[in-house]
């Protein structure tokens, strides 16, 4: 959702309650560096797409906290009112590195580094993670459906579904980004200028005499390529009155929905009798609780177009994406010092220091062989037959967005475009995707490593 309206205490209680003990103790002007970053891809899959830059940098731009704000946090006894004076002056002036959404993602390389005192840093956590976490795994599930399409159109039906106002409404964006053609959420047509579809439901059917009537009084008013719902009662008899219908009104390039049944066996039946009655342009459209496993199952069958929405908006096989927010360094004195988290779980061991993430071409053919990352300040070294981009841009800086907002189509067009120079044999899940770190970084991790030893 686009937030204008102030959400400054859309935070967990800690990071206020951190941010006091940062001004207590006279680090209120330490500059930090945080990266965020996950772990894992969802459902195992062979890469992720990085959603929700856009919804930060409008929640950064407006972030301040009002006198309602400062009352409500005055009644929970945890704040002087030196801090208080503080937060009610509050504007974010750190810098924001990011990728571009839209971009192809993989484990444990930064997709935002933050740069800002640790105040400013630790109060943006919260509403940072929630944004990439639901963005970034709705429009990787939403491009999984859609590759697995094979070409035919996705539909994101999932608005009421959706766990929320909010996931309604960035879910549908998220779905877009994800390659999905449209949406039924108008909101969300409203809001990002996303392609809206919709036909009807079987309330529709239910509210007249018979189907037929049904059928023909819909004609009237929308005789532009329509589509019919014909499983209200049976799906035979369903199909005869869409055909019906159509001949009276001369149409021969509406569509047929189907929304429950054997969906490939009844789209075969259904693509018969169309062609039969001489409907060949007439389309077949599916819906019911679909995602990439059963569309899978069903690239046999003459459908046309899916209507996908629980599985899609909830992400219901494995529905976290489990980015994290961790400090990297810190500043003393004009130098960056590393800093790194250590675990007994080698995976959650972090990539210290304020980086460059690179990802390496072949210059011939453009696939992307492998990311890397370096210190800051390294210069990547590369033999003649590579390319490299560098996929971290500053975004943010002095209070304002340094781009201008990219509409959600060139976002959408991005991702497909970075998708497509991804190896083959990394998207039929046949090889893994390298993640290197220079050796400099490589050093300076076992270095920290081994003095927290």
């Amino acid at each position: 959702m686009i937030f204008k309206q102030n959400l400054a205490l859309l935070c967990d209680f800690y990071e206020l309650t951190m941010a006091h003990g940062y001004f207590k103790n006279g680090k209120k002007d330490q500059i930090c560096y945080f990266d965020i970053f996950f772990r894992r891809i969802p459902d195992d899959g062979e890469f992720a797409i990085f959603a929700g830059l856009e919804n930060i940098l409008t929640f950064i731009e407006n972030l301040h906290f009002d006198k309602e704000d400062i009352d409500f946090l005055r009644k929970q006894n945890f704040f002087s009112e030196e801090f208080l004076q503080f937060l009610s002056e509050f504007k974010f002036s750190g810098e924001i590195y990011a990728l571009n959404e839209g971009e192809v993602i993989f484990p444990n390389e930064p997709l935002l580094c933050i740069k800002a005192t640790a105040i400013e840093a630790q109060l943006l956590e919260t509403f940072l993670l929630l944004s990439i976490n639901h963005q970034s795994l709705i429009a990787t599930k939403a491009n999984r459906i859609v590759r697995a399409a094979k070409g035919r159109n996705v539909f994101e039906f999932g608005a009421r579904r959706a766990h929320g106002v909010g996931a309604a409404l960035d879910g549908a964006r998220a779905a877009i980004i994800g390659g999905c053609k449209a949406s039924s959420c108008t909101l969300a047509g409203k809001l990002y200028d996303i392609s809206l579809c919709g036909t009807m439901a079987h309330s529709w059917v239910q509210m007249f005499e018979d189907e037929y009537t049904a059928f023909c009084e819909y004609l009237k008013i929308y005789p532009q390529n329509p589509t019919l719902l014909i499983d209200t009662y049976n799906i035979d008899l369903g199909l005869e009155n869409a055909m019906r219908a159509f001949k009276h009104f001369g149409i021969k390039e509406g569509a047929v929905r189907l929304d429950s049944g054997n969906l490939a066996q009844l789209s075969r039946k259904i693509r018969k009798k169309l062609d039969l009655a001489g409907f060949k342009k007439c389309k077949i459209i599916v819906s019911n609780s679909l995602d990439e496993t059963s569309i899978k199952t069903l690239l046999k069958a003459p459908i046309d177009s899916f209507g996908v929405g629980e599985k899609l908006i909830t992400a219901s096989n494995n529905p976290i994406f489990g980015c994290v927010y961790k400090l990297v360094a810190i500043e003393e004195n004009g130098i960056i010092k590393p800093k790194i988290k250590i675990s007994e779980d080698p995976e959650k061991i972090i990539n210290p220091h304020f980086k460059k993430l690179y990802r390496i071409y072949d210059k011939n053919s453009h696939e992307a062989l492998y990311d890397k990352l370096c210190i800051y300040n390294e210069n990547l070294k590369l033999g003649s037959k590579l390319e490299s981009k560098e996929l971290l841009s500053l975004v943010f800086k002095e209070g304002k967005r340094t781009q201008k907002p990219k509409t959600l189509s060139e976002i959408q067009n991005y991702a497909k475009e970075q998708i497509s120079k991804l190896n083959p044999k990394l998207l039929k899940a046949k090889q893994k995707y390298a993640i290197k770190l220079s050796n400099k970084l490589e050093k300076i991790k076992n270095s920290l490593k081994e003095n927290h030893l």
